[in-house]
């Protein structure tokens, strides 16, 4: 089948791989705009156009999608199916009615449930035992087009966002390659969202990293690991505000106030939360979540130091460092 395929960042490189294994004809690729990062503020390509040069696809980064440019190159393309994987944009109608088997999109939810931007988060900020992936039609509303397939997994009680992510991308892709099949066959169904049963999954913002003590340790590991690596749930211990990468729920209960310090060891420091649980946040040395992230900045572990922080002695903390190009 001849297919666009429209996505930009990690999550839609498994899909757009699957299309390409699965022997599809991948007419072009279109991706957001390059951007400036890091120090330099050089362009970088994404991730998914990245993954298009490797296989010699034709890239395409329109500014616009609303002025007729990107859907003339789609019609000089010419494809059946418009594939989109968190591509970022809206299509226009007109983009939308194009192919003869319209436009489907790789969502990592199981709609009608967590419509918008940020469903993984969502599904572990509240605590979820289960999640997915949908694949659906579009129309202009979000979210909102016919399911065609769904697949679900359970989220592990301590899975953290990043986790979760690089499982559903792999999911989607083996279920958007089964489901263009079907497409492809004519066994595809479709079945409307029922609107009773909607919820919303809105973009993440710095309001929801403050942790409060007096929720139970459940709730606040939910948090934690549902705003790795942004925005980060934080705390102030001590009077010093921290990013908390990892924690844990201990099988404690404590008569303390919520947000007392039980005790300090090799594996971090223990608080008290609401109801009477327990909450372990790990210290740096333990901390493999915010451990990756450094490193995926360019920072080098230089050392690990034992040391008192804040008054609380036996913590360990991990000393970074990164080189600064000249300008």
């Amino acid at each position: 089948m001849k297919i666009v395929f429209m996505g930009t960042p990690e999550f839609a490189v498994p899909s757009l791989e699957a299309l390409v294994a699965a022997g599809h004809q991948v007419v072009g690729v279109f991706s957001q705009p390059d951007k400036p990062k890091n120090r330099g503020m050089k362009l970088q390509p994404t991730p998914v156009k990245l993954c298009a040069m490797v296989h010699d696809l034709p890239v395409y980064q329109p500014t616009k999608l609303r002025d007729g440019t990107a859907l003339e190159t789609i019609r000089s393309l010419a494809p059946e199916l418009i594939v989109v994987a968190a591509y970022g944009r809206i299509l226009p109608q007109e983009i939308l009615d194009y192919p003869k088997y319209g436009c489907i999109n790789v969502h990592s939810s199981l709609l009608p449930k967590y419509r918008g931007a940020a469903p993984i988060h969502w599904s572990i900020l509240n605590g979820d035992k289960e999640t997915g992936v949908t694949i659906m039609h579009m129309a202009l509303a979000l979210d909102a087009g016919d399911i065609i397939s769904q697949v679900k997994t359970p989220i592990d009680p301590d899975e953290t966002v990043e986790v979760l992510h690089d499982r559903l991308a792999r999911l989607g892709a083996d279920l958007l390659a089964e489901t263009v099949q079907n497409i492809a066959d004519g066994t595809a169904t479709r079945t409307p969202q029922d609107e009773s049963q909607v919820t919303l999954a809105p973009m993440l913002s710095r309001e929801l990293s403050p942790m409060n003590w007096t929720k139970p340790a459940r709730t606040l590991h939910d948090q934690v690991r549902g705003l790795i690596p942004w925005p980060s749930a934080t705390a102030e211990l001590n009077g010093v505000k921290c990013k908390i990468f990892a924690t844990a729920v201990l099988d404690e209960t404590t008569g303390k106030a919520p947000g007392s310090v039980l005790a300090a060891d090799k594996k971090g420091l223990k608080i008290a939360c609401g109801e009477g649980t327990v909450l372990r946040i790990d210290t740096n040395a333990k901390n493999a979540a915010a451990r990756r992230l450094y490193a995926r900045l360019g920072f080098r572990e230089a050392a690990i130091v034992p040391c008192t922080f804040n008054g609380i002695a036996g913590v360990s903390l991990a000393c970074l460092e990164k080189r600064l190009d000249a300008e």
